[in-house]
């Protein structure tokens, strides 16, 4: 198979589809790769460690597009990128559909097949091509959060784990999955007053059991959650429903209780976001403030620690890459259930019923 791998374009993106040796793993199968020009430069990959692998470097995204039959990358195509999508292609990225009705509908007017990373399942019913990057994003939320707590940033002037004598700050994680596991850790680590709210009671006892009473857990009613804007200092939300868009948790009124120089970190805005005041922002303007409160909401927050974010996605992407190289998209999918999960859109037709009650758009089960 001849497979494409296109530099990325949002704004600080500096991520890559492919590093190099995942590249000499399908080269070594008899595959051909393409990369464009710069496409790893920003985490020091140079055209040459993709030519010394058998990559072939081409100039410009139109002509990768054109060579290849499969398109890897991490987040998702942009609409002129789309563009350049035919029927003949098999797009493997991030998507979050959701969240993007023009998106949609492009790629679905393009003809491709287009398997998205978030909903890609394993055996144990988990988003294993989701989970290295909602790893990053959770212990990223922390170190954000905590440095917009500083006065010079518009904060409330308060050290996320306090000193002796002096309480730390609290902190109140919406959503107990792989991201909100992650930020409660970083979260602990730092010595702050940490609860996790979830509405899974199960899951709720597995936390309470990992942190050993290090972190206190609550049920997310409605109550709850407007008990923890009121008193936090940071709210990390994490909420995820596979494919769809995340339920706005906190609305504007609720945040008007919320303390002067607080700050929200949505994890979630890749889905849409799970407060009513939040809207995606990019590493380059990645705050604004709502009725004195500070949001951070970077719809690509694991591009600022783009080298480590590369390496865990390659983990995680490349057995699937190779085996869609291996047996093409159809016979893939359809030795894979898991894999099959992924699929989003496909001959014109949103495949994954949780996007398409999203966007009130035509619904075609893959079978």
């Amino acid at each position: 198979m001849r497979i494409g791998v296109p530099k990325e374009i949002k704004v600080h993106e500096y991520r890559v589809g492919m590093t190099p040796a995942s590249v000499a793993e399908l080269t070594l199968a008899g595959h051909e790769v393409f990369v464009e020009t710069g496409a790893g430069g920003g985490i020091d990959f140079g055209d040459d460690a993709y030519t010394a692998v058998g990559a072939k470097i081409l100039p410009t995204p139109q002509e990768v597009f054109a060579a290849s039959d499969m398109i890897v990358k991490v987040k998702e195509p942009q609409l002129h990128e789309i563009a350049w999508l035919e029927p003949r292609h098999t797009l493997f990225t991030y998507l979050h559909l959701a969240a993007d009705k023009p998106q949609a509908e492009a790629l679905m007017k393009s003809g491709a097949t287009c398997i998205a990373y978030e909903t890609v399942t394993n055996a144990h019913g988990r988003l294993p091509l989701l989970q290295p990057m909602s790893e990053v994003a959770g212990r990223m939320a922390v170190q954000v959060g905590a440095h917009y707590l500083e006065k010079e940033q518009g904060g409330r002037g308060i050290l996320l784990g306090g000193v002796p004598g002096v309480a730390p700050a609290k902190v109140s994680i919406f959503g107990g999955g792989v991201s909100g596991f992650n930020a409660a850790q970083m979260a602990v680590g730092l010595g702050a007053d940490v609860t996790i709210y979830d509405v899974s009671s199960t899951r709720l006892a597995e936390l309470d059991a990992l942190f050993q009473n290090r972190i206190k857990t609550v049920y997310a009613s409605g109550a709850a959650v407007a008990r923890a804007v009121e008193n936090s200092h940071l709210i990390i939300g994490c909420v995820l429903i596979p494919g769809a868009a995340a339920p706005k948790l906190v609305t504007r009124e609720m945040l008007k209780t919320m303390k002067r120089g607080s700050v929200l970190v949505d994890v979630a805005i890749d889905q849409g976001g799970c407060f009513e005041t939040s809207h995606a922002t990019t590493h380059s303007d990645p705050v604004y403030t709502v009725e004195g409160v500070i949001h951070y909401c970077v719809a690509n927050m694991p591009g600022a620690v783009a080298r480590t974010s590369t390496f865990a996605l390659n983990n995680a992407t490349l057995p699937f890459i190779v085996k869609l190289a291996k047996f093409g998209a159809e016979g893939a999918m359809r030795a894979d259930p898991h894999l099959r999960n992924g699929l989003n859109v496909a001959a014109g037709f949103i495949t994954y019923k949780a996007v398409a009650d999203d966007l009130a758009l035509a619904y075609r089960a893959w079978e």
